[in-house]
C-alpha cells in the first residue's frame, strides 16, 4: 500500500473515529427529540433506514477507492490526482464530526451564529459526498471493475446527506421566534 493510500486510511481511521466519538458524546448531551427538530414523525423512518444503506455503502464505495484504484495512475475528470479524494473524505468527515456538537449548541445557544454554524457544516458534508460522486462518475468506462457497485454505494450516501441532511433536515429548523425564542 503506497503513501496516498495509507494516508487516506488514516484519514478515514481518523476523521471516522471523530464522527463515532462525537455521537457518542453528543447523544447524550442533546435533549429528547431536539435532534430531529420539526422533522415529521412520518419521514423518520426514512431517515433510520436510510442511515443503514449509506453506511454500507460507504463501505462499498470506500474499499473501492483505497483497494480498486491505482494512486499513482487515477485521473478524476482528467486533470486531478488521486490526491482529490483526501479532500472530499476531509469534507465528508471533519464536518460530520461537528454536526452533533453544532446541533446541540444550537439546542442549548438558539441564535444566527449556531444556524448559520450548521447549516454550512451539513453544506461542507453534502459538497464532500457530491465531490465524491463527481469523481468515480468522471473516472469513466477505463476505471477498474467494480466502479458500478461504488457509485451504487454512494447514492443513498449522496441521499443521506445531500437530500435528507443538507436540505431537508435544515428546512425544519427554520430561522424563526418558534426555534430561537
Amino acid at each position: 500500500m503506497d503513501t496516498k493510500v495509507r494516508s487516506l486510511v488514516a484519514l478515514n481511521v481518523v476523521g471516522g473515529s471523530a464522527v463515532l466519538a462525537s455521537y457518542v458524546v453528543g447523544l447524550g448531551a442533546v435533549p429528547g427529540d431536539a435532534l430531529w427538530g420539526g422533522v415529521p414523525d412520518s419521514i423518520r423512518p426514512l431517515y433510520t433506514v436510510n442511515m443503514f444503506f449509506a453506511a454500507a455503502g460507504y463501505f462499498f464505495f470506500t474499499a473501492y477507492i483505497l483497494f480498486r484504484l491505482d494512486s499513482g495512475t487515477t485521473r478524476v475528470a482528467g486533470r486531478f490526482g488521486y490526491g482529490i479524494f483526501h479532500l472530499f473524505y476531509a469534507l465528508v468527515l471533519f464536518p460530520s464530526a461537528l454536526w452533533l456538537p453544532l446541533t446541540a449548541l444550537m439546542a442549548e445557544q438558539p441564535g444566527l451564529a449556531s444556524w448559520v454554524s450548521v447549516r454550512i457544516d451539513l453544506a461542507l458534508v453534502a459538497f464532500g459526498a457530491l465531490g465524491l460522486l463527481a469523481s468515480l462518475i468522471s473516472l469513466g468506462p477505463g476505471a477498474p471493475k467494480g466502479r458500478r457497485l461504488a457509485i451504487a454505494g454512494l447514492v443513498p450516501f449522496c441521499l443521506q446527506t445531500v437530500v435528507l441532511d443538507a436540505l431537508v433536515w435544515p428546512a425544519f429548523f427554520p430561522f424563526s421566534a418558534h426555534y430561537f425564542g
